[in-house]
């Protein structure tokens, strides 16, 4: 079966939604070469609305910039949970009706990983709350960003597992959870 990786970036004061502000300098190096090996490594990726209107719009015009990274953002196959959205463009496939099901018909499917895109919205949340995530990568950024949205705001209690810790030189930590079975107090 195949795992999903759900991976993140979050500041020490657990903000997620403007990465655009703080990571840039921080990416060059090991971060960008770790980002390279994980989207290398999987077959798909899975996104929120959000997160793909995002991406969509930026990366195919990212290619000269980013070379074979974006040229793999733009090929790789994804899978797009939307209860809005009518119809994708980006090589992606629109995720229809109810999307636990879906998600685990796609885990179900032959190849190899999926990584999950984006953190802490509504696809995240119930990716959780149902436990179909295999593994989580969190990129705690040494940034304080004062105001934002948080990692997995308003949801219960959830404990999971440290099962890795990468320290990059730039002061990024790599954390890599798993889920607990027991999850909720």
């Amino acid at each position: 079966m195949r795992k999903i990786i759900e991976q993140g970036v979050v500041t020490l004061d657990g903000q997620i939604s403007t990465p655009q502000n703080w990571l840039g300098e921080l990416w060059a190096g090991e971060f960008e070469q770790r980002s390279r090996d994980l989207l290398f490594s999987v077959d798909a990726l899975l996104y929120g609305r959000v997160s793909y209107e995002q991406h969509a719009e930026v990366w195919p015009h990212m290619e000269e910039h980013f070379g074979d990274y974006a040229v793999r953002m733009n090929t790789i196959p994804k899978y797009v949970a939307s209860t809005t959205l009518k119809q994708t463009t980006w090589n992606a496939t629109l995720i229809e009706g109810d999307v636990v099901e879906e998600v685990v018909k796609l885990k179900g499917r032959p190849g190899g990983d999926i990584l999950k895109v984006g953190t802490g919205g509504p696809l995240s949340r119930t990716l959780l709350q149902h436990e179909l995530v295999d593994e989580y990568l969190f990129w705690l950024v040494p940034v304080i960003a004062g105001s934002g949205a948080r990692l997995y705001e308003g949801i219960d209690t959830t404990f999971l597992t440290l099962v890795d810790v990468v320290r990059l030189k730039n002061g990024v930590l790599g954390l890599t959870y798993t889920p607990k079975l027991t999850a909720s107090v």
